[in-house]
């Protein structure tokens, strides 16, 4: 270290010195002739010649040019600038001056400029760092990242994804509490209790030397905000809720997540006044109805953008039909259509003995470009039963013989090309499915987005949809652990008032629930419900439902007895907050938008967690630990 530098350190350590005036961010042409102090980071030096550089500092409000001038009379000490190692935390004492209308920039400080007249090191960096987060056209893997992320956090993207972040949710908590609602929070350490996904278990010393006693970190605050709301005392509940799952991560998955979580009472359980069988007004309008508010408000404060008053709402069954995913994009209309109705008679006939209909996805050259290019370059691998078909003049009139039998007449591939509207050059994608659709999507469900995905220039903007009506339950088998049946959202969703009695006769498959999703872009961004209120029937699904045994349903006693003592009719929804701000951010992770977030393995390389403990402190939990 130079000698000038050295007595610039120990002149900083040593001796108070000035508070910034103003953030590298506020400065504008207003400020021209005033002598300022900043303090942040220096980045790299654009050196002009011996006598003039360009230094830009930063701080977390944005970026400042300081002009440094070693003319003859100039201190030595502001030569030494030049070797001040990049993103050392520095504090400069300068002039504001207009640049020459050539140099501006359309940035917020791109008018001005500071001359510096002293500087001082607050804390250097050190000469060489694991990556410099002001370089971007540095490639840096997502392990390093992970591990500096204190150093990553300073790229301007992703700072501005955690500012964004704060604001929204001061956005969240002034318009719910406007609705009267009241911010409450609710426990981290709960009991274990059979609801789906995995759990962590945390240790508790409590434990007897032979029987380790653990708490479990909630899945979601289910339980507790619904005994809020069965109190009586609070009638409207949100908070913040952080969550955890012991699963692995993805693109939008955490195994430990927030949500926007809300409860209310005295929601309507049954169909509205002026339902007239239309989704939106059967159970739940009124928690439907804060979020369309609630979304609306972030949506024109964030993205200066007015939402429709009442978002669209489609059942699961039309979801699925049209766009063959419980969690439909509607951005673009490439829809799939259902051919049975058009084919022979015999055809119809037979496909209904089995359960099954017969829909195309057609990719048409004169109006779907963009997902003709998407087409083009793609590779059907994964949908054995999906058939794909690209239209020539040899087959245009027999290209449905080889996927049903007996073989179709050309005159009715001549009607069939009519209705789905395509011709020599178009592609058309066949699949066979059962006619009752279940899980999340279909095959050609699967392969509209990957095409979506795919394309380029749709020009779409954002839509929000509410899908309802959506299957109460699934078959066990589907997800651990081995339950007869598993509900679509969770053991204490209400049935469709109309499917209550389907229920107790055990025609489970027939039986809808009062469950509500909310969907953004092709993404499910809340889920929600009207709640099982009636104790009575709350018991019938643990018993008889899931079967579940004696010690899995003392899990839920206190439940039990709180619906028995007059709990109100009520019903709520959980917001994924990390996925919204993903989109708001326009972020391809949900990692971009959480200050310290996990890995896809779920571990965390900055704090080294999870990380091993001794036997010493494991026998304090009554847990027997590793024998050496």
């Amino acid at each position: 270290m130079s000698s000038i530098l050295r007595r610039v350190l120990h002149t900083a350590f040593n001796r108070p010195y000035s508070k910034p005036t103003h953030s590298c961010g506020e400065l504008n042409a207003t400020h021209a002739g005033s002598n300022v102090v900043l303090a942040g980071c220096i980045l790299p030096e654009r050196k002009i010649s011996n006598r003039l550089s360009f230094f830009p500092i930063k701080d977390f409000s944005g970026t400042t040019q300081l002009v440094v001038r070693r003319d003859n009379h100039d201190q030595p000490v502001l030569s030494s600038l030049s070797r001040v190692p990049v993103e050392s935390s520095v504090l400069i004492n300068g002039r504001v001056s207009v640049r020459p209308t050539k140099d501006r920039r359309p940035s917020p400080t791109g008018d001005v400029e500071v001359h510096v007249d002293s500087f001082t090191v607050l804390n250097p960096a050190a000469p060489v760092l694991p990556f410099y987060p002001s370089d971007d056209q540095a490639i840096v893997n997502d392990e390093l990242r992970a591990r500096f992320r204190y150093l990553d956090l300073r790229r301007t993207a992703l700072a501005n994804n955690i500012r964004q972040r704060s604001h929204v949710s001061r956005l969240v908590r002034d318009a719910l509490h406007t609705e009267g609602f009241l911010e409450v929070e609710t426990p981290l350490l709960l009991k274990s209790s059979p609801e789906g996904a995995r759990e962590f278990l945390v240790p508790s010393r409590l434990s007897q030397s032979d029987t380790p006693l653990f708490y479990s970190l909630p899945q979601s605050p289910q339980q507790p905000k619904q005994l809020l709301i069965c109190s009586g005392a609070i009638d409207k509940y949100f908070q913040f809720a952080k969550c955890f799952r012991d699963e692995d991560g993805r693109k939008d998955r955490q195994p430990e997540f927030t949500q926007i979580d809300l409860e209310m009472a005295y929601v309507a359980w049954g169909p509205h006044p002026n339902a007239h069988n239309n989704p939106w007004r059967i159970g739940g309008h009124e928690v439907r109805a804060v979020i369309e508010s609630l979304m609306g408000n972030i949506w024109h404060n964030v993205q200066g953008i007015r939402l429709p008053s009442s978002f669209n709402v489609i059942t699961y069954a039309e979801a699925m039909a049209r766009y063959g995913s419980d969690k439909p994009d509607t951005r673009f209309a490439l829809e799939i259509q259902n051919i049975t109705s058009l084919l022979p008679h015999h055809h119809q006939s037979s496909l209904a003995n089995l359960g099954q209909v017969l829909e195309t996805l057609a990719i048409r050259r004169s109006e779907n470009l963009p997902f003709v290019r998407a087409d083009d370059q793609y590779q059907l691998t994964d949908e054995p039963t999906v058939t794909r078909i690209v239209l020539t003049s040899t087959n245009l009139l027999t290209w449905l013989c080889n996927l049903v039998s007996p073989a179709v007449d050309p005159e009715h591939h001549i009607s069939l090309n009519n209705v789905l509207k395509v011709n020599v050059g178009d592609t058309l994608y066949v699949s066979r499915r059962h006619a009752a659709p279940k899980g999340g999507a279909t095959p050609l469900g699967r392969i509209r987005t990957q095409l979506a995905e795919s394309a380029q220039n749709l020009g779409v903007s954002d839509v929000i949809l509410i899908v309802s009506w959506l299957p109460h339950l699934v078959p066990g088998d589907y997800v651990p652990p081995a339950y007869p049946h598993l509900f679509t959202h969770h053991p204490f969703t209400a049935p469709m008032w109309q499917d209550i009695t389907a229920m107790y006769d055990g025609r489970i498959d027939e039986v809808r629930g009062q469950h509500y999703d909310l969907v953004l872009n092709g993404t499910e961004i809340g889920g929600g419900s009207v709640r099982v209120h009636d104790a009575a029937m709350q018991e019938y699904v643990f018993s008889q439902v899931l079967q579940l045994d004696e010690s899995e349903k003392a899990s839920f006693d206190h439940l039990l007895q709180a619906l028995k003592c007059g709990a109100p009719p009520h019903g709520g929804i959980a917001l994924g907050f990390d996925r919204l701000m993903s989109i708001l951010c326009n972020t391809q992770s949900i990692r971009d938008v959480i200050a310290f977030p996990k890995t896809g393995a779920g571990t965390d390389p900055l704090f080294k967690s999870p990380a091993t403990v001794t036997n010493d402190v494991l026998s304090q939990y009554g847990i027997q630990g590793i024998r050496t």
